[in-house]
């Protein structure tokens, strides 16, 4: 018979059916993807003993691939801070379709307040407004951006807790929404020449401190506020959660409003990174986002995840992403890889469900 002893309010504790973090099972198979990258570089003939992440050839101060670590770490960093207000969004029992576009349409939007007047001592010729527009304080864009995320945020969290739309559908349709509104704001002409304060907020490394900071902040935020307990409430049981006084609506308006918030803090970052805003910015960021959250233990029937998670899970992410490219795999190989690995993560996340509550 299983060893117990008294565990929280006096219940017997069975020491066997203690489980380690799923955050640390996450680093263990970020560790075993890693390998198996490094085992293809010396195993595959056309790889030339190539190492994935050192340094074999005394290229470096260091023995890690530090370009390769920066790659990596850069490209998951602005859908990385996307993921987070999806995980924030699934934890509740939700899903957001529309962070993708949504970052297509703010980065044109927010481009347009950023823009500077004079390029290479003549008129910018990507203007869209008036000499208003032009040199604006770097805060006028960010207020825009994040003002225009909030109102995408609000209808989406307003349809589905007011009028009980499925969060797939309304969020779908906020997907074509934004996607047109992206298109629309210059008839699909890109928007450039932003000014200097305004371009420094995505150079160099800075995408990866935005995106550490603020994963640091909602960490903190869904594991020591009433916001947090409210959200794990709502996503393991609505009806108790409205039973025990939690104002769902407003909570779940409030959720899908921070989440779009994030993505319009991406859009501001990714445009300013690459100086300009195109209106096919974002396309498929919402399902890589999804599969980060996914990826880092992020439960689809909500109640389950945590921020640490999806950022391990956009390690995963991005070293998988580098590792198919590292290998040569071809593009569409890489999307059907993709496809396959997201969806073994959910079946993983329902067998281990199903094995948690067996052991209780």
């Amino acid at each position: 018979m299983a060893q117990t002893t008294e565990g929280t309010g006096g219940l017997p504790f069975d020491k066997k059916k203690r489980s380690w973090p799923n955050e640390l099972n996450i680093l263990i198979a970020l560790i075993i993807i890693i390998g198996i990258f490094e085992l293809l570089g010396q195993v595959l003939p056309y790889m030339n003993d190539q190492s994935f992440l050192f340094d074999t050839r005394d290229r470096f101060d260091s023995i890690f691939n530090e370009a390769r670590l920066r790659i990596i770490i850069l490209q998951v960093s602005i859908i990385g801070i996307i993921a987070l207000g999806v995980t924030q969004v699934i934890i509740s029992g939700g899903i957001d379709l529309s962070s993708g576009p949504l970052v297509g349409a703010t980065a044109m939007i927010v481009m347009s307040f950023a823009q500077t007047e004079l390029v290479n001592g003549g008129p910018n010729p990507k203007a869209v407004f008036g000499e208003w527009a032009f040199d604006l304080p770097l805060l006028i864009p960010i207020i825009v951006g994040l003002a225009f995320g909030a109102f995408i945020g609000f209808i989406n969290g307003s349809l589905i807790a007011f009028t009980r739309i499925p969060p797939f559908i309304a969020t779908l349709g906020m997907f074509l929404i934004c996607r047109g509104i992206a298109q629309a704001w210059t008839r699909g002409k890109p928007v450039s020449f932003p000014t200097e304060s305004y371009a420094g907020l995505g150079s160099g490394m800075m995408p990866v401190y935005w995106f550490i900071g603020l994963a640091i902040l909602f960490h903190l935020i869904l594991k020591y506020t009433v916001y947090g307990k409210h959200t794990y409430a709502i996503g393991s049981n609505e009806e108790a959660a409205r039973m025990s006084g939690i104002n769902v609506q407003r909570h779940k308006v409030l959720i899908y409003m921070i989440a779009s918030m994030l993505a319009a803090f991406a859009a501001i970052i990714l445009s300013s990174k690459n100086l300009t805003a195109q209106s096919g910015m974002g396309i498929f960021y919402e399902l890589y986002a999804i599969a980060m959250a996914v990826i880092g233990g992020v439960s689809l029937t909500g109640g389950r995840g945590s921020i640490v998670g999806t950022v391990l899970g956009a390690m995963v992410f991005g070293v998988i992403q580098s590792g198919f490219t590292y290998i040569k795999l071809d593009a569409y190989y890489q999307l059907m890889a993709m496809g396959a690995i997201i969806i073994s993560a959910v079946v993983l996340d329902k067998v281990r469900q199903e094995r948690t509550s067996m052991r209780k």
